[in-house]
């Protein structure tokens, strides 16, 4: 598992966030430089449209979306990604492999960017994770269960 590099990882939240009895809507992207290696991670109670909206990002389609949800009273944690369709470059099996190679990192750069989330409601590092992988092909759209954020730490 890659290591956690803490330099690289660069956090926008709102402070409002704070200040709000639930967590939910509360929802994060994540994008990288492929030159640099930096993350940069927003938690907001929407996703960050300028940076998902820069010319390179909308090229390369490799941001991460997440959020959390509530279903049948359950406590859920859902990540979004592309594999193909729309501008992404690369083919589909190729992204698929990145992707799930660079998950668990994604993951536990989630966790770490909103530490004081888990440490207010620590019973979020037992709720499930589901990866939602985008696709125009069948074989690779798909929502696949990635275990709990304990699974990560």
């Amino acid at each position: 598992m890659l290591e956690l590099n803490q330099e690289k990882i660069h956090v926008k939240s709102k402070p409002e966030l704070e200040k709000k009895e639930s967590f939910i809507p509360r929802m994060y992207s994540l994008t990288h430089s492929d030159i640099t290696g930096d993350l940069f991670l927003t938690v907001d109670m929407e996703y960050e449209e300028e940076e998902l909206s820069n010319f390179y990002t909308k090229i390369m389609r490799d941001e991460v979306l997440a959020q959390w949800q509530i279903n049948n009273g359950v406590d859920e944690f859902h990540i979004y990604v592309h594999v193909s369709g729309g501008f992404v470059i690369r083919w589909a099996g190729m992204r698929d492999r990145i992707l799930r190679h660079y998950l668990p990192h994604t993951i536990r750069v989630m966790r770490y960017g909103d530490a004081q989330l888990f440490d207010t409601f620590p019973f979020l590092d037992d709720a499930p994770i589901f990866v939602h992988f985008k696709s125009n092909k069948k074989k690779y759209n798909k929502v696949e269960k990635y275990g709990i954020f304990k699974d990560y730490t």
